[in-house]
């Protein structure tokens, strides 16, 4: 029998009823992009402005689970897991008994958690979030590895009863800033909502992009070791992105998934920027930019036909991925051309350059492999170090 409300529901499905297309916005790229890198995420914005709305849609375009847990609302044990006593917990232990929500992914294998109205949960919750954010450990269960963990939060001053998140909290998330385009609300009013796309990956590139991304990354920070790590001073940038450690191997992701994928420069200095702060981030994307540093797998192929670059930190950025490139496939072929490689910088008068990568292009070598003639300029500090000891 059909009810007044039967035909309230129909006209609300209607209503409901959307369809997508690819969106443009470089935050949309940015957060596609962290997502595909599988690292924490966090979306910074004024309530009612469609941060949720943007998951929905991302889950549905991947065809993943979502489950969403409001934070503040949560106590500590909620996340650290409810002691099960069994029958001889002195021999068996006591289990942590998780959530229904972390068994549900753990059944499904992938998903996002999305955890959501971050910045008003009260410190003891953020405390106990750490183990689940960054060891993805919720009770006494390990969360599948193809599980996604994205945050939403509200500037402490427009949250219900916000807090600032803590330092290390807050350093273990890429935070992007969300904001509205009033002619993107108008299109999707009409109909048409952007399409949350993560960036497609060209396995081809995989070994060259590991092996740029951590020549950029060691360059960078040679050139600038003053922003290693940097805490902020004041509560509110500590509760953000700032340099450490841990970012700067976020960083170092970032840049492999953006050499594997099509990802835009924009879109790439907007994740950068919300893994090391701004600060850290721009001046990294500009010297990308700048650096312009060769794909290692082409010089391998012909060591003699390139130019080493002029400045320091860039010819360290060059003869690491170079290593890096070799390390990821090591053959005497490859190995030999290393040495040609680094023959360059000795001839360019900076030996004291490549004496880091001769000590890690010598621990490759086989027994076998003879000892090339490049290796001479840096045989006494390998000999030193015992390098070419046994078969040299």
């Amino acid at each position: 029998m059909t009810t007044g409300l039967d035909a309230a529901d129909e006209l609300l499905s209607r209503i409901r009823t959307t369809r997508t297309e690819p969106a443009t916005d470089q935050r949309v790229a940015a957060l596609a992009l962290v997502v595909a890198a599988n690292l924490p995420v966090l979306l910074w914005g004024e309530p009612g402005i469609g941060k949720s709305a943007t998951l929905t849609q991302l889950a549905e375009g991947l065809g993943a689970p979502m489950e969403t847990v409001i934070a503040s609302v949560h106590e500590p044990s909620d996340f650290a897991g409810l002691p099960i006593v069994g029958d001889d917990p002195a021999v068996q232990g006591v289990p942590m008994a998780p959530p229904d929500w972390a068994v549900r992914l753990s059944r499904a294998g992938r998903g996002i958690l999305f955890f959501d109205e971050l910045s008003s949960a009260p410190p003891a919750v953020q405390a106990a979030l750490l183990r689940v954010v960054l060891e993805r450990r919720v009770g006494s269960l390990t969360l599948p590895p193809a599980v996604r963990i994205v945050a939403a939060a509200n500037p402490p001053a427009s949250a219900a009863d916000g807090w600032h998140l803590s330092p290390p909290l807050a350093n273990r998330f890429v935070h992007l800033h969300w904001t509205y385009d009033p002619r993107v609300v108008a299109r999707g009013l009409a109909g048409v909502w952007p399409q949350v796309d993560v960036p497609a990956i060209v396995p081809a590139r995989a070994a060259g992009a590991l092996a740029r991304a951590r020549g950029v990354i060691a360059g960078f920070l040679t050139a600038r070791p003053g922003l290693t790590h940097h805490l902020p001073s004041d509560a509110e940038a500590r509760g953000g992105a700032w340099p450490s450690p841990r970012t700067w191997d976020m960083a170092l992701r970032l840049l492999v998934f953006h050499f594997c994928t099509d990802t835009g420069r924009d879109a790439l200095t907007t994740a950068l920027i919300g893994a090391v702060g701004d600060g850290a981030g721009l001046e990294l994307a500009t010297y990308l930019h700048e650096l312009d540093l060769p794909d290692p797998e082409r010089v391998l192929a012909d060591p003699e036909a390139f130019a080493l670059p002029d400045r320091g930190d860039r010819q360290l950025a060059f003869l690491t991925a170079v290593v890096a490139a070799i390390e990821a496939s090591v053959t005497r072929e490859r190995w030999e051309a290393g040495w040609v490689v680094l023959a360059k910088a000795v001839d360019a008068g900076v030996p004291d350059v490549a004496a880091r990568a001769a000590f890690d292009l010598a621990r490759m070598r086989q027994p076998a492999w003879p000892v090339p003639p490049a290796i001479d300029a840096f045989v006494e500090v390998l000999s030193a170090s015992g390098m070419l000891t046994g078969g040299a």
